[in-house]
């Protein structure tokens, strides 16, 4: 039997997970947070007009700031019938909810909203500071965009991000950037290759060179990698055509120091040898950029570049989050994330003292059948009052 707590972690978690919140359409997901930020009595609930829902709950002394940070939005189920169980359902089964975002991460969000509620209302409001949780959305479009809007009203001076840790404590990750590589050509008849320019087989050679291209390393958070994840021609279906223009998309991987034009010159240096070795060639590189409609209306657009940030275990905050979480019971290990999270933006683009804590590991995200183990769950919960413990006092 659980008790009135856990039933009631539980009880939001499901709700989350029954609020259905693809990218840009997370209303009803944050009406669920909005509703349960009010009646756990915080002090303040914003919905901002990306859609972001943000609380604030204030200490009776003066201290810091702290940010508990995650999103709201999920990506899509795939193919439905290959699920066992409803992906918005909130089936609990043998210790386990399932259901899309269960995992990635809205049994984080409810850890982060009730551990706060519950952490000021034991003490009365007796701690120092102020806890802010954010619930972001399109996080899973841009990573750290929307967080954006958050940041400049909340103004934190630490930062903790709830996703999949397996609960354990994430001090860094790598950064993304999703680049455009283009090369143009000349179109002409196929029957008469030689009249045109064929612009893939140009960027074939591109691929080839940019392949062998040596990644970048950090002790910490490993390889820059440079990986092709897309190559389109135009004109597109290209019917007895020789291609005028050919687009190579690529994932880079990326690590402390690297900035945008970093990033690209290196592109541009491979994409220089090429021309002195046929000065017909055109090339060019650059960031993708995207947009997306918000639930609310607004329109969010960004450039794909979302940076990497690491944070020195022996800073005071990964000092005081070992300490809360093993004063909770758990037994944290200091590590980096794989994929990445709205730190790009808090860490990475602002600088601020960030880490990352959460129930599940990592590979449950996105996946088939998703679930969260409620005894991570109740442990995220518990770990989550013993972080703040440690830093409000």
């Amino acid at each position: 039997m659980f008790d009135s707590r856990t039933r009631r972690l539980i009880h939001l978690t499901r709700e989350l997970i029954e609020a259905r919140s693809l990218s840009g359409q997370e209303n009803r997901a944050a009406a669920v947070v909005g509703r349960w930020m009010s009646a756990l009595n915080f002090d303040r609930v914003v919905v901002d007009n990306f859609g972001n829902v943000w609380g604030c709950i204030t200490g009776n002394r003066e201290g810091r700031r702290l940010l508990l940070d995650g999103h709201l939005d999920t990506v899509d189920v795939g193919q439905k019938n290959r699920w066992t169980h409803d992906p918005f359902g909130g089936e609990e089964l043998e210790g386990r909810l399932y259901g899309r975002g269960s995992s990635d991460m809205k049994g984080a969000v409810a850890g982060m909203i009730l551990a706060a509620s519950d952490f000021a209302a034991d003490r009365d409001r007796d701690f120092a500071g102020q806890i802010f949780v954010s619930c972001t959305v399109c996080e899973e479009i841009f990573e750290g965009v929307a967080a954006r809007k958050v940041s400049a009203a909340v103004r934190p001076d630490w930062v903790i991000i709830g996703e999949s840790s397996d609960l354990n404590i994430k001090r860094g990750q790598r950064g993304r950037a999703e680049l455009r590589v283009q090369t143009e050509g000349k179109s002409a008849h196929s029957s008469n290759p030689d009249m045109g320019r064929n612009a893939a087989y140009d960027m074939m050679d591109v691929v080839q060179r940019l392949r062998r291209l040596p990644p970048e390393r950090d002790s910490f958070l490993g390889e820059g990698i440079l990986e092709l994840t897309d190559v389109c021609s135009f004109p597109y279906p290209g019917a007895s055509v020789i291609p005028e223009y050919c687009v190579a998309t690529y994932d880079r991987r990326l690590l402390p120091g690297d900035t945008k034009e970093t990033v690209l010159e290196q592109i541009r240096a491979v994409l220089c040898e090429l021309v002195q070795t046929d000065s017909e060639i055109r090339a060019e590189v650059w960031c993708a950029r995207e947009d997306i409609t918000c639930y609310t209306g607004a329109r969010m657009e960004a450039e794909r570049f979302f940076p990497a940030w690491s944070t020195a275990e022996d800073h005071p905050l990964v000092v005081a989050a070992e300490e809360g979480l093993r004063g909770a019971g758990l037994d944290p290990q200091l590590s980096h994330y794989s994929f990445c999270t709205n730190g790009s933006h808090y860490a990475g683009e602002l600088g601020l003292p960030t880490i990352g804590f959460g129930p599940s590991p990592e590979r449950l995200a996105h996946t088939t059948d998703e679930y969260i183990q409620i005894e991570d769950l109740i442990s995220a919960y518990n770990g989550y009052r013993g972080i703040l413990g440690a830093i409000m006092r």
